[in-house]
């Protein structure tokens, strides 16, 4: 099958259009597509493609979540590929590929390192003395605060623009996965302060897009950005050097049910498309309560 390479910058074309998928997520679909072409060198059928599931499998050694992750591209890549009457059926369906998938509990941050995290991104804003400082500090401030306090992804938090911020109300107005969106309320004061002194040091600037969190050149900040700016706070504050932003996200899932909050809110407020996805962070709170009452449980030394 010829231009195999064109279909599949065609196929990620439209899922960025059609599933508002997130940059980082895009270039994980392009690796897992690019690397079955390479596989199987234009030749596509249902022999190839189990062939391919073995090579993952038997081959490289892969884990059944990351094979699954890559079926679930291929099973796009198929209906793009069938939906445009480039293959005479359907290969993907004739197949019956079953992978349990790990079920990992997410990992979080302590309340300590939450406060370390902001504790060094408010003393670096505080202690910025020239412009360029001041900028870069006071973005890195508010958007770590926004991450904290409101358990975006990176690539919602990238997406804000100026329009989704509704002042009156405290709220942001969150373009979520499968082009969903959901209103989040911005509770803490201190949060909603960080970001308007952000909002207000940014009006000064001279900026051609309309997204809240830009970089230096007064462009969009991508994830990889973001990604960047959290590395090398969290380096400075500390703190678990493994983290990543998304343990942000995990800590204020896991704290909000922790506080008593229901399971259907929080699932709407991460903006997930099911409860059953959200139900995973009560596993982590009742491991929690186990870890304490094992170590501090007075009943366990009589």
């Amino acid at each position: 099958m010829e231009n195999l390479n064109l279909y599949v910058e065609e196929c990620l074309s439209v899922m960025k259009s059609t599933k508002n998928i997130a940059e980082y997520s895009s270039l994980a679909y392009s690796s897992d597509l690019n690397d079955f072409i390479k596989f199987c060198g234009g030749e596509i059928n249902n022999d190839i493609l189990v062939k391919y599931v073995s090579h993952l499998s038997q081959d490289r050694h892969l884990c059944d979540t990351t094979i699954s992750r890559k079926l679930i591209t291929l099973k796009m890549f198929f209906e793009y590929l069938y939906s445009k009457n480039l293959i005479e059926e359907n290969y993907y369906l004739n197949c019956h590929f079953k992978f349990r998938k790990e079920r990992r509990l997410p990992k979080i941050l302590s309340k300590t390192e939450i406060a370390e995290l902001l504790k060094t991104a408010t003393a670096e804003r505080n202690s910025a003395k020239s412009n360029p400082e001041v900028l870069r500090t006071s973005r890195n401030l508010a958007l770590i605060d926004v991450l904290i306090s409101t358990g975006i992804r990176i690539g919602e938090a990238s997406a804000i623009s100026l329009d989704d911020i509704i002042e009156s109300e405290k709220t942001l107005l969150i373009h979520g996965k499968g082009r969903k969106q959901r209103l989040i309320y911005i509770s803490c004061d201190e949060t909603w302060n960080n970001l308007n002194k952000w909002l207000n040091i940014r009006k000064e600037m001279n900026i051609s897009t309309d997204k809240l969190f830009v970089n230096r050149a007064g462009d969009q900040l991508g994830i990889h950005g973001i990604e960047y700016i959290y590395k090398r706070i969290k380096e400075n504050a500390g703190i678990n050097p493994s983290s990543t932003p998304h343990y942000l996200r995990h800590t204020f899932a896991t704290n909000l049910l922790s506080n008593g909050a229901d399971l259907r809110s929080v699932q709407e407020l991460l903006g997930h498309s099911s409860v059953a996805i959200t139900e995973i962070y009560t596993e982590i709170t009742t491991q929690r309560k186990k870890e304490v009452l094992d170590k501090y449980n007075f009943r366990n030394s009589l």
